[in-house]
Protein backbone atom coordinates (compact mmCIF):
# COMPACT_ATOMS: atom_id res chain seq x y z
CA UNK A 1 0.00 0.00 0.00
CA UNK A 2 1.44 3.22 -0.91
CA UNK A 3 1.67 5.65 1.58
CA UNK A 4 1.19 9.54 1.65
CA UNK A 5 1.24 12.41 4.69
CA UNK A 6 -1.91 14.06 3.26
CA UNK A 7 -4.82 12.40 0.50
CA UNK A 8 -6.42 15.18 -1.43
CA UNK A 9 -9.73 14.03 -3.21
CA UNK A 10 -9.60 16.56 -5.91
CA UNK A 11 -8.05 18.83 -7.61
CA UNK A 12 -10.13 21.83 -8.62
CA UNK A 13 -8.86 25.29 -7.28
CA UNK A 14 -9.50 24.60 -3.50
CA UNK A 15 -7.59 20.84 -3.80
CA UNK A 16 -4.65 22.30 -5.61
CA UNK A 17 -4.36 25.15 -3.30
CA UNK A 18 -3.91 22.79 -0.69
CA UNK A 19 -1.12 20.75 -2.27
CA UNK A 20 0.48 23.61 -3.23
CA UNK A 21 0.58 24.80 0.91
CA UNK A 22 1.29 21.36 1.71
CA UNK A 23 4.10 20.71 -0.88
CA UNK A 24 5.46 24.12 0.50
CA UNK A 25 5.96 22.92 3.98
CA UNK A 26 7.87 20.21 2.70
CA UNK A 27 4.89 17.92 3.32
CA UNK A 28 4.28 14.40 1.11
CA UNK A 29 0.72 15.10 -0.10
CA UNK A 30 -0.73 13.17 -3.43
CA UNK A 31 -4.04 14.52 -4.98
CA UNK A 32 -6.56 12.17 -6.67
CA UNK A 33 -8.73 13.47 -9.63
CA UNK A 34 -10.99 11.74 -11.48
CA UNK A 35 -10.19 13.66 -14.94
CA UNK A 36 -7.13 12.31 -16.38
CA UNK A 37 -5.89 16.08 -16.86
CA UNK A 38 -6.53 19.64 -15.67
CA UNK A 39 -9.06 20.40 -18.73
CA UNK A 40 -12.17 21.86 -17.20
CA UNK A 41 -15.37 21.76 -19.83
CA UNK A 42 -17.16 24.78 -18.87
CA UNK A 43 -16.93 28.37 -17.68
CA UNK A 44 -17.69 27.45 -13.99
CA UNK A 45 -16.58 30.47 -11.88
CA UNK A 46 -15.37 33.81 -13.69
CA UNK A 47 -13.06 35.50 -11.63
CA UNK A 48 -10.85 36.28 -8.54
CA UNK A 49 -11.71 38.63 -5.40
CA UNK A 50 -9.33 41.07 -3.96
CA UNK A 51 -8.25 39.14 -1.16
CA UNK A 52 -7.55 35.87 -3.42
CA UNK A 53 -5.29 37.75 -5.56
CA UNK A 54 -3.67 38.73 -2.39
CA UNK A 55 -2.86 35.27 -1.05
CA UNK A 56 -1.94 34.83 -4.96
CA UNK A 57 0.37 37.19 -4.14
CA UNK A 58 1.85 35.81 -0.80
CA UNK A 59 3.04 32.95 -2.55
CA UNK A 60 4.75 34.86 -5.27
CA UNK A 61 2.27 33.90 -7.68
CA UNK A 62 -0.49 36.78 -8.74
CA UNK A 63 1.38 37.90 -11.63
CA UNK A 64 0.26 34.82 -13.50
CA UNK A 65 -3.02 35.47 -13.30
CA UNK A 66 -3.16 39.38 -13.58
CA UNK A 67 -1.07 38.30 -16.98
CA UNK A 68 -3.90 36.28 -18.32
CA UNK A 69 -7.06 38.05 -16.57
CA UNK A 70 -8.80 41.26 -17.05
CA UNK A 71 -8.77 43.63 -14.23
CA UNK A 72 -12.04 45.29 -13.71
CA UNK A 73 -14.61 46.25 -10.33
CA UNK A 74 -16.23 42.90 -10.36
CA UNK A 75 -17.67 43.07 -6.44
CA UNK A 76 -21.49 43.20 -6.49
CA UNK A 77 -23.87 42.70 -3.59
CA UNK A 78 -27.31 41.24 -5.95
CA UNK A 79 -27.12 43.84 -8.62
CA UNK A 80 -25.35 46.55 -7.46
CA UNK A 81 -21.76 47.35 -8.16
CA UNK A 82 -19.02 48.25 -5.97
CA UNK A 83 -16.40 50.10 -6.81
CA UNK A 84 -13.26 48.98 -4.61
CA UNK A 85 -10.65 51.32 -6.08
CA UNK A 86 -10.42 53.32 -3.40
CA UNK A 87 -9.24 50.17 -1.17
CA UNK A 88 -5.62 50.19 0.79
CA UNK A 89 -4.44 47.32 -0.76
CA UNK A 90 -2.27 46.47 -3.74
CA UNK A 91 -5.23 45.21 -5.24
CA UNK A 92 -7.78 47.57 -5.20
CA UNK A 93 -10.00 45.12 -8.49
CA UNK A 94 -11.16 41.39 -9.30
CA UNK A 95 -9.87 39.43 -11.81
CA UNK A 96 -11.87 38.63 -14.42
CA UNK A 97 -10.80 35.41 -15.28
CA UNK A 98 -12.64 31.51 -16.32
CA UNK A 99 -11.98 29.07 -13.71
CA UNK A 100 -10.76 26.89 -16.35
CA UNK A 101 -7.87 28.96 -16.56
CA UNK A 102 -7.54 29.89 -12.84
CA UNK A 103 -7.30 26.12 -12.40
CA UNK A 104 -4.86 25.52 -15.62
CA UNK A 105 -2.25 28.25 -13.81
CA UNK A 106 -2.88 26.68 -10.45
CA UNK A 107 -1.69 23.67 -11.59
CA UNK A 108 1.65 24.68 -13.75
CA UNK A 109 2.24 26.63 -9.90
CA UNK A 110 2.08 22.51 -8.14
CA UNK A 111 3.09 20.82 -11.00
CA UNK A 112 6.76 22.81 -10.20
CA UNK A 113 6.32 21.39 -6.55
CA UNK A 114 6.92 18.06 -5.03
CA UNK A 115 3.41 16.93 -5.28
CA UNK A 116 1.89 13.05 -6.69
CA UNK A 117 -1.00 12.84 -8.77
CA UNK A 118 -3.48 10.35 -9.19
CA UNK A 119 -5.51 11.18 -12.38
CA UNK A 120 -7.99 9.35 -13.62
CA UNK A 121 -9.05 8.06 -10.44
CA UNK A 122 -11.63 8.67 -7.77
CA UNK A 123 -11.36 8.51 -4.14
CA UNK A 124 -14.36 5.11 -3.58
CA UNK A 125 -14.33 5.43 0.07
CA UNK A 126 -11.90 5.07 2.99
CA UNK A 127 -11.67 4.00 7.03
CA UNK A 128 -9.93 5.96 9.58
CA UNK A 129 -7.81 4.58 13.07
CA UNK A 130 -6.12 6.03 15.40
CA UNK A 131 -2.65 6.31 13.05
CA UNK A 132 -4.34 7.42 9.73
CA UNK A 133 -6.69 6.62 6.84
CA UNK A 134 -7.05 4.09 4.78
CA UNK A 135 -7.90 5.68 1.31
CA UNK A 136 -9.83 3.28 -1.88
CA UNK A 137 -9.55 3.84 -4.83
CA UNK A 138 -11.93 3.49 -7.84
CA UNK A 139 -8.85 1.03 -9.55
CA UNK A 140 -8.38 -0.66 -6.63
CA UNK A 141 -5.08 -0.25 -4.74
CA UNK A 142 -5.37 1.76 -2.06
CA UNK A 143 -3.56 4.60 -0.19
CA UNK A 144 -2.66 5.18 3.18
CA UNK A 145 -2.48 9.00 4.46
CA UNK A 146 -2.05 10.22 7.96
CA UNK A 147 -4.77 12.53 6.92
CA UNK A 148 -7.49 13.14 4.16
CA UNK A 149 -9.47 16.39 2.86
CA UNK A 150 -12.25 16.46 0.90
CA UNK A 151 -11.88 19.12 -1.59
CA UNK A 152 -14.34 17.03 -3.95
CA UNK A 153 -17.23 19.20 -4.55
CA UNK A 154 -21.01 19.98 -2.80
CA UNK A 155 -21.63 16.11 -3.94
CA UNK A 156 -18.58 15.18 -1.65
CA UNK A 157 -18.22 11.78 -1.39
CA UNK A 158 -15.72 12.24 1.38
CA UNK A 159 -18.52 13.94 3.34
CA UNK A 160 -20.85 11.82 3.12
CA UNK A 161 -18.43 8.70 4.09
CA UNK A 162 -17.39 10.37 6.96
CA UNK A 163 -21.12 10.63 7.57
CA UNK A 164 -20.78 14.73 8.10
CA UNK A 165 -23.92 16.58 8.49
CA UNK A 166 -24.83 18.65 5.60
CA UNK A 167 -28.17 21.15 6.88
CA UNK A 168 -29.54 24.07 4.80
CA UNK A 169 -31.77 25.46 2.67
CA UNK A 170 -33.50 23.63 -0.62
CA UNK A 171 -33.24 25.14 -3.92
CA UNK A 172 -35.84 27.40 -4.81
CA UNK A 173 -34.59 28.73 -8.62
CA UNK A 174 -32.71 26.90 -10.65
CA UNK A 175 -30.45 28.22 -13.46
CA UNK A 176 -29.33 26.81 -16.42
CA UNK A 177 -25.74 27.72 -18.23
CA UNK A 178 -24.42 26.31 -21.07
CA UNK A 179 -22.06 27.48 -24.15
CA UNK A 180 -23.83 26.90 -28.19
CA UNK A 181 -23.58 28.43 -31.56
CA UNK A 182 -26.39 30.19 -32.39
CA UNK A 183 -28.14 30.37 -35.87
CA UNK A 184 -29.98 34.19 -34.81
CA UNK A 185 -27.95 36.94 -33.22
CA UNK A 186 -29.16 37.23 -29.43
CA UNK A 187 -29.55 40.28 -27.34
CA UNK A 188 -26.31 40.50 -25.54
CA UNK A 189 -26.14 40.91 -22.15
CA UNK A 190 -28.24 40.60 -18.92
CA UNK A 191 -32.12 41.18 -18.95
CA UNK A 192 -34.59 40.88 -16.20
CA UNK A 193 -38.16 39.70 -16.94
CA UNK A 194 -41.20 38.41 -15.01
CA UNK A 195 -40.22 34.95 -15.31
CA UNK A 196 -36.50 35.47 -14.34
CA UNK A 197 -33.00 36.23 -15.46
CA UNK A 198 -31.26 35.25 -18.56
CA UNK A 199 -27.92 36.61 -20.16
CA UNK A 200 -25.77 36.28 -23.43
CA UNK A 201 -22.40 36.79 -24.22
CA UNK A 202 -19.98 35.85 -26.42
CA UNK A 203 -17.19 33.03 -25.02
CA UNK A 204 -14.41 35.80 -26.11
CA UNK A 205 -14.55 38.99 -24.79
CA UNK A 206 -12.19 42.31 -23.44
CA UNK A 207 -13.01 44.63 -21.08
CA UNK A 208 -12.54 48.56 -21.41
CA UNK A 209 -13.15 51.15 -19.37
CA UNK A 210 -15.31 48.66 -17.30
CA UNK A 211 -17.00 48.28 -19.94
CA UNK A 212 -17.42 44.55 -21.06
CA UNK A 213 -16.76 44.40 -25.21
CA UNK A 214 -18.04 41.00 -26.61
CA UNK A 215 -16.92 39.24 -29.64
CA UNK A 216 -18.14 39.64 -33.16
CA UNK A 217 -18.77 35.97 -33.48
CA UNK A 218 -17.88 32.79 -31.85
CA UNK A 219 -19.93 30.47 -29.16
CA UNK A 220 -22.50 32.46 -26.67
CA UNK A 221 -22.28 31.64 -23.41
CA UNK A 222 -25.91 31.62 -22.52
CA UNK A 223 -27.69 31.80 -19.00
CA UNK A 224 -31.19 31.12 -17.85
CA UNK A 225 -33.60 31.12 -15.19
CA UNK A 226 -35.95 27.82 -15.51
CA UNK A 227 -39.63 28.05 -15.19
CA UNK A 228 -39.32 24.83 -12.58
CA UNK A 229 -36.52 24.47 -10.51
CA UNK A 230 -33.95 21.41 -12.12
CA UNK A 231 -32.05 19.17 -9.85
CA UNK A 232 -31.25 16.50 -12.43
CA UNK A 233 -28.73 16.89 -15.37
CA UNK A 234 -29.35 19.60 -17.59
CA UNK A 235 -29.62 18.67 -21.07
CA UNK A 236 -29.81 20.86 -24.80
CA UNK A 237 -33.87 20.48 -24.75
CA UNK A 238 -33.78 21.82 -21.30
CA UNK A 239 -32.11 24.64 -22.16
CA UNK A 240 -34.30 25.42 -25.23
CA UNK A 241 -37.65 25.67 -23.18
CA UNK A 242 -36.60 27.46 -20.98
CA UNK A 243 -35.36 30.30 -23.16
CA UNK A 244 -38.49 30.01 -25.88
CA UNK A 245 -40.64 30.44 -22.01
CA UNK A 246 -38.51 33.49 -21.62
CA UNK A 247 -37.65 34.56 -25.33
CA UNK A 248 -40.72 33.32 -27.28
CA UNK A 249 -37.18 31.61 -29.16
CA UNK A 250 -33.80 29.44 -28.57
CA UNK A 251 -32.18 31.74 -31.33
CA UNK A 252 -31.52 28.51 -33.17
CA UNK A 253 -29.00 27.16 -30.81
CA UNK A 254 -27.07 24.24 -31.79
CA UNK A 255 -23.59 22.69 -31.44
CA UNK A 256 -23.46 22.45 -27.24
CA UNK A 257 -20.09 22.34 -25.92
CA UNK A 258 -21.17 21.96 -22.70
CA UNK A 259 -23.91 22.66 -20.12
CA UNK A 260 -24.87 22.50 -16.19
CA UNK A 261 -27.07 23.64 -14.05
CA UNK A 262 -27.19 25.59 -10.57
CA UNK A 263 -29.36 26.72 -8.11
CA UNK A 264 -29.55 28.46 -4.85
CA UNK A 265 -29.23 25.56 -2.28
CA UNK A 266 -27.65 26.60 0.18
CA UNK A 267 -26.02 24.03 2.77
CA UNK A 268 -22.87 24.15 4.74
CA UNK A 269 -21.14 21.22 6.64
CA UNK A 270 -22.11 21.08 10.36
CA UNK A 271 -18.15 19.87 10.48
CA UNK A 272 -15.30 20.78 8.58
CA UNK A 273 -12.95 17.77 10.46
CA UNK A 274 -14.09 14.18 11.50
CA UNK A 275 -10.83 13.47 13.29
CA UNK A 276 -8.36 12.39 10.44
CA UNK A 277 -10.73 13.50 7.72
CA UNK A 278 -11.39 17.43 7.09
CA UNK A 279 -13.27 19.53 4.37
CA UNK A 280 -12.76 22.24 1.88
CA UNK A 281 -14.43 24.66 -1.00
CA UNK A 282 -17.89 22.92 -2.07
CA UNK A 283 -17.52 20.10 0.03
CA UNK A 284 -18.00 22.00 3.39
CA UNK A 285 -20.57 25.09 1.56
CA UNK A 286 -22.58 25.48 -1.23
CA UNK A 287 -24.18 28.34 -2.11
CA UNK A 288 -25.98 30.27 -5.65
CA UNK A 289 -23.02 31.72 -7.16
CA UNK A 290 -24.24 35.34 -6.97
CA UNK A 291 -21.32 37.53 -6.06
CA UNK A 292 -18.47 35.04 -7.20
CA UNK A 293 -17.77 34.00 -3.70
CA UNK A 294 -17.36 30.06 -3.90
CA UNK A 295 -14.13 29.40 -5.98
CA UNK A 296 -12.63 32.34 -3.57
CA UNK A 297 -13.74 31.45 -0.50
CA UNK A 298 -12.68 27.25 -1.20
CA UNK A 299 -8.98 28.64 -2.13
CA UNK A 300 -8.75 30.59 1.28
CA UNK A 301 -10.75 27.30 3.18
CA UNK A 302 -7.01 25.89 1.73
CA UNK A 303 -4.85 29.01 2.74
CA UNK A 304 -6.09 28.43 6.14
CA UNK A 305 -5.91 24.46 6.72
CA UNK A 306 -2.89 24.03 4.77
CA UNK A 307 -0.20 24.96 7.43
CA UNK A 308 -1.71 24.03 10.41
CA UNK A 309 -2.13 20.46 8.99
CA UNK A 310 1.48 20.70 8.52
CA UNK A 311 2.63 21.83 11.69
CA UNK A 312 0.31 18.88 12.92
CA UNK A 313 2.28 16.42 10.72
CA UNK A 314 5.40 17.74 11.83
CA UNK A 315 4.61 17.23 15.00
CA UNK A 316 5.47 21.16 15.91
CA UNK A 317 1.65 21.37 17.02
CA UNK A 318 -1.02 19.70 18.54
CA UNK A 319 -3.85 18.52 16.53
CA UNK A 320 -5.87 20.46 18.15
CA UNK A 321 -5.00 23.36 16.07
CA UNK A 322 -7.10 21.78 13.64
CA UNK A 323 -9.92 22.43 15.60
CA UNK A 324 -9.09 26.42 15.29
CA UNK A 325 -9.91 25.28 11.27
CA UNK A 326 -13.42 24.92 11.67
CA UNK A 327 -13.68 27.75 14.09
CA UNK A 328 -11.98 30.31 11.75
CA UNK A 329 -13.49 29.05 8.40
CA UNK A 330 -16.98 28.03 9.66
CA UNK A 331 -18.01 31.01 10.38
CA UNK A 332 -17.00 33.04 6.84
CA UNK A 333 -18.96 30.17 4.97
CA UNK A 334 -22.07 30.98 7.63
CA UNK A 335 -21.67 34.75 6.04
CA UNK A 336 -21.39 33.65 2.88
CA UNK A 337 -24.65 31.77 2.79
CA UNK A 338 -26.60 34.43 4.60
CA UNK A 339 -25.23 37.32 1.63
CA UNK A 340 -26.30 35.03 -1.24
CA UNK A 341 -29.68 34.05 0.33
CA UNK A 342 -30.10 37.68 0.49
CA UNK A 343 -28.92 38.26 -3.01
CA UNK A 344 -30.76 35.77 -4.48
CA UNK A 345 -34.21 37.02 -2.85
CA UNK A 346 -33.30 40.96 -4.07
CA UNK A 347 -32.87 39.45 -7.58
CA UNK A 348 -36.41 38.26 -7.94
CA UNK A 349 -38.16 39.26 -10.69
CA UNK A 350 -41.38 41.03 -9.08
CA UNK A 351 -42.42 44.66 -8.83
CA UNK A 352 -41.42 44.90 -5.60
CA UNK A 353 -38.49 43.36 -5.30
CA UNK A 354 -37.96 46.05 -7.99
CA UNK A 355 -38.04 48.77 -5.78
CA UNK A 356 -36.20 47.21 -2.84
CA UNK A 357 -33.58 46.54 -5.24
CA UNK A 358 -33.12 50.39 -5.66
CA UNK A 359 -33.19 50.92 -2.02
CA UNK A 360 -30.50 48.98 -1.28
CA UNK A 361 -28.49 50.20 -4.26
CA UNK A 362 -29.32 53.74 -2.83
CA UNK A 363 -27.90 52.66 0.12
CA UNK A 364 -24.80 50.90 -1.12
CA UNK A 365 -24.08 54.46 -3.13
CA UNK A 366 -23.19 55.97 0.34
CA UNK A 367 -19.57 55.63 1.19
CA UNK A 368 -19.79 53.51 4.68
CA UNK A 369 -22.27 50.91 3.68
CA UNK A 370 -19.82 50.66 0.08
CA UNK A 371 -16.77 49.91 2.23
CA UNK A 372 -18.40 46.93 4.53
CA UNK A 373 -20.83 45.34 1.78
CA UNK A 374 -17.18 45.55 -0.60
CA UNK A 375 -15.07 44.17 2.44
CA UNK A 376 -17.27 41.18 2.84
CA UNK A 377 -17.66 40.44 -0.84
CA UNK A 378 -14.42 41.04 -1.47
CA UNK A 379 -12.96 38.76 1.34
CA UNK A 380 -10.57 41.89 2.27
CA UNK A 381 -12.64 42.27 5.55
CA UNK A 382 -12.29 38.35 7.56
CA UNK A 383 -11.83 38.76 10.67
CA UNK A 384 -10.99 35.26 12.85
CA UNK A 385 -11.69 36.16 16.47
CA UNK A 386 -8.52 35.80 18.15
CA UNK A 387 -9.90 37.61 21.04
CA UNK A 388 -10.08 41.69 21.88
CA UNK A 389 -6.60 43.66 21.09
CA UNK A 390 -5.81 46.21 18.42
CA UNK A 391 -7.40 46.30 15.13
CA UNK A 392 -4.75 44.20 13.20
CA UNK A 393 -5.10 41.33 15.46
CA UNK A 394 -7.29 38.62 13.32
CA UNK A 395 -7.16 40.73 10.39
CA UNK A 396 -5.13 40.39 7.38
CA UNK A 397 -1.68 41.88 7.34
CA UNK A 398 -1.24 44.94 4.78
CA UNK A 399 0.98 44.12 2.17
CA UNK A 400 3.39 46.93 3.33
CA UNK A 401 6.55 48.89 1.77
CA UNK A 402 9.44 47.70 4.17
CA UNK A 403 13.02 49.32 4.53
CA UNK A 404 15.70 46.55 5.97
CA UNK A 405 19.22 46.15 6.57
CA UNK A 406 19.26 44.16 3.61
CA UNK A 407 17.39 46.88 1.14
CA UNK A 408 13.55 47.64 0.41
CA UNK A 409 11.17 44.57 0.84
CA UNK A 410 7.37 44.02 1.09
CA UNK A 411 5.63 41.78 3.51
CA UNK A 412 3.78 39.89 1.05
CA UNK A 413 7.56 38.65 -0.15
CA UNK A 414 8.02 37.42 3.92
CA UNK A 415 4.89 35.29 2.85
CA UNK A 416 6.15 33.42 -0.40
CA UNK A 417 7.71 30.38 1.47
CA UNK A 418 4.30 30.17 3.52
CA UNK A 419 6.38 30.48 6.98
CA UNK A 420 5.27 32.50 9.51
CA UNK A 421 6.76 36.23 10.36
CA UNK A 422 7.57 38.12 13.40
CA UNK A 423 7.67 41.87 11.81
CA UNK A 424 10.04 43.80 14.60
CA UNK A 425 9.23 47.86 13.91
CA UNK A 426 11.03 48.84 17.00
CA UNK A 427 14.32 49.15 18.33
CA UNK A 428 16.11 46.25 15.59
CA UNK A 429 16.99 43.19 18.03
CA UNK A 430 14.91 44.18 20.94
CA UNK A 431 12.12 41.53 20.22
CA UNK A 432 13.98 37.84 20.76
CA UNK A 433 11.89 34.81 19.40
CA UNK A 434 14.93 32.38 19.70
CA UNK A 435 12.91 29.15 21.23
CA UNK A 436 10.89 29.57 18.17
CA UNK A 437 13.60 30.63 15.44
CA UNK A 438 13.81 27.33 13.12
CA UNK A 439 9.82 27.80 12.77
CA UNK A 440 9.77 31.65 12.70
CA UNK A 441 11.17 34.25 10.13
CA UNK A 442 12.35 37.17 12.91
CA UNK A 443 12.66 40.73 10.32
CA UNK A 444 13.37 43.87 11.83
CA UNK A 445 12.11 46.84 9.40
CA UNK A 446 11.32 50.32 9.33
CA UNK A 447 7.81 51.46 7.81
CA UNK A 448 6.99 54.90 7.15
CA UNK A 449 3.50 54.18 5.68
CA UNK A 450 0.17 54.78 6.87
CA UNK A 451 -1.61 51.78 8.60
CA UNK A 452 -4.94 51.36 6.68
CA UNK A 453 -7.37 48.87 6.80
CA UNK A 454 -10.44 48.31 4.50
CA UNK A 455 -13.88 49.43 5.78
CA UNK A 456 -12.20 50.11 9.13
CA UNK A 457 -9.68 52.69 7.94
CA UNK A 458 -6.35 54.14 9.94
CA UNK A 459 -4.90 52.25 13.14
CA UNK A 460 -2.21 52.99 15.21
CA UNK A 461 1.23 51.18 13.90
CA UNK A 462 2.39 48.97 16.28
CA UNK A 463 5.68 48.16 17.20
CA UNK A 464 5.86 44.54 16.41
CA UNK A 465 3.50 41.76 14.74
CA UNK A 466 3.18 38.30 14.17
CA UNK A 467 1.77 37.05 11.19
CA UNK A 468 0.97 33.33 10.22
CA UNK A 469 1.35 31.84 7.22
CA UNK A 470 -1.93 32.84 5.38
CA UNK A 471 -1.44 36.51 6.15
CA UNK A 472 -3.09 37.08 9.12
CA UNK A 473 -2.20 38.41 12.09
CA UNK A 474 -1.67 36.31 15.34
CA UNK A 475 -0.33 39.18 17.44
CA UNK A 476 0.42 43.03 17.79
CA UNK A 477 3.06 44.02 20.34
CA UNK A 478 3.21 47.80 21.69
CA UNK A 479 6.09 48.54 23.80
CA UNK A 480 5.79 45.78 25.54
CA UNK A 481 6.15 41.93 24.63
CA UNK A 482 3.28 40.29 26.50
CA UNK A 483 1.10 37.80 24.98
CA UNK A 484 3.74 36.96 22.30
CA UNK A 485 5.15 33.82 23.92
CA UNK A 486 1.85 32.50 24.36
CA UNK A 487 0.68 33.62 20.44
CA UNK A 488 3.85 31.58 19.50
CA UNK A 489 3.08 28.49 21.22
CA UNK A 490 -0.57 28.71 20.49
CA UNK A 491 0.25 28.84 16.62
CA UNK A 492 3.74 27.38 16.12
CA UNK A 493 4.23 25.14 18.82
CA UNK A 494 5.50 24.66 22.31
CA UNK A 495 9.87 26.76 22.10
CA UNK A 496 12.59 24.34 21.34
CA UNK A 497 14.38 22.98 24.08
CA UNK A 498 17.93 24.61 24.47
Amino acid sequence: MTEHAVVIAGAGPTGLMLAGELALAGIDVAVVERRVNQDLAGSRAGGLSSRTIEVFDQRGIADRFLAEGQVAQVAGFAATRLNISDFPTRHPYGLALWQNHIERILAGWVGELPVTFYRGRDVTGFAQDDTGVDVQLSDGPSLRAQYLVGCDGGRSLVRKAADIEFPGWNPTTSNVLAEVEMTEEPPLGIHRTALGIHSFGRAEYTIRDGQVIYAESGPVRVMVTEPTVGTSEPTLRDLSEALIALCGTDYGMHSLTWITRFTDMARQAAAYRDRRVLLAGDAAHVHSPVGGQGLNTGVQDAVNLGWKLAQVIKRTSPDTILDTYHAERHPIAARVLRNTRAQTALMRADDRFEALREIVAELLSMDEPRKRFAAMMTGLGIHYDLGPGHPLLGRRMPDLDLVTANGPLRVFTLLHGARPVLLNLGEPGSVDITPWAHRVQSIDAACDGAWELPALGAVSAPVAVLIRPDGYVAWVGDQTQVGLTDALTTWFGPPAAA
